[in-house]
């Protein structure tokens, strides 16, 4: 890594916190950024891990402290989300460095449509009366933990989604209760990729301190269109990395 790439990664975090202080996604942006300064998938994604613990672990205690989590749903959500986490990052320890390119492609594809979609369920938000609520959570919680430790960007949207449409939650308090799974699995995963040294802590530690900084700054961004913005940045930043690796693929 140059100075010059390292600076662009930082960037790209400072980027992120203020994206996911006002959309969400904001993993979009600094794994896409990894990828496109030539880090491998299989090192871009555990130090994309490694940057966004920090800011998440933040989010999660603002929340808990303003009573923005269902803690009911707290102890089933942050268990699930663990043990699934770890299959995830697992399977990716598991898989050859070949396939990852092709299979980011897709699931970059598929976490930009989660962010720019999300918006529109905002009017499915309202209580429902579940007959197993800790089953559900426990359900979406490995789910959506075993995503985030194979892949990790959208997460936090796609849970979102999940739970203003089963528990029709506010996207507020969706998004409060998503923080729960997300701190499970960055946890779980950071510790296996961590353990096996593919965190490259000399990037991931400047990215976390600069998606910090982006975070309380995004936080008080208040213009009447910042997420329509945000969305659409992060739909040309995906789309050209996309087609970055598609073109790597032809070529290799």
């Amino acid at each position: 890594m140059t100075p010059a790439a390292t600076a662009f990664v930082v960037a790209a975090a400072f980027a992120a916190g203020i994206v996911d202080a006002i959309a969400g996604g904001g993993g979009l942006l600094t794994l896409p950024a990894l990828l496109a300064v030539g880090l491998p998938p299989q090192l871009a994604i555990p130090t994309n891990k490694g940057q966004s613990t920090f800011g998440t672990t933040a989010s999660f205690a603002s929340y808990w402290a303003r009573g923005g989590i269902d803690r009911d749903r707290a102890i089933f959500a942050f268990g699930a989300g663990f043990v699934g986490s770890c299959c995830g990052a697992l399977a990716l320890l598991s898989m050859r460095p070949e396939p990852l390119r092709p299979v980011v492609i897709v699931l970059l594809t598929l976490a930009a449509a989660i962010v720019l979609l999300r918006g529109r369920i905002h009017a499915l938000a309202r209580p429902r009366k579940l007959a197993h609520p800790a089953v559900l959570v426990v359900a979406i919680g490995l789910a959506m933990g075993a995503y985030d430790g194979f892949f990790g960007p959208g997460v936090g949207s796609l849970l979102i989604v999940v739970f203003t449409l089963v528990f029709g939650d506010t996207l507020t308090r969706a998004s409060g209760n998503a923080k729960v799974v997300n701190l499970a699995s960055n946890l779980a995963a950071l510790c296996i990729f961590a353990s096996q040294g593919l965190v490259l802590w000399r990037i991931s530690l400047p990215m976390a301190a600069a998606n910090a900084l982006g975070a309380v700054i995004g936080a008080r961004f208040a213009l009447s269109k910042g997420d329509r913005l945000v969305r659409a940045v992060v739909l040309v930043v995906v789309c050209a990395v996309i087609l970055k690796l598609v073109v790597d693929m032809t070529r290799g």
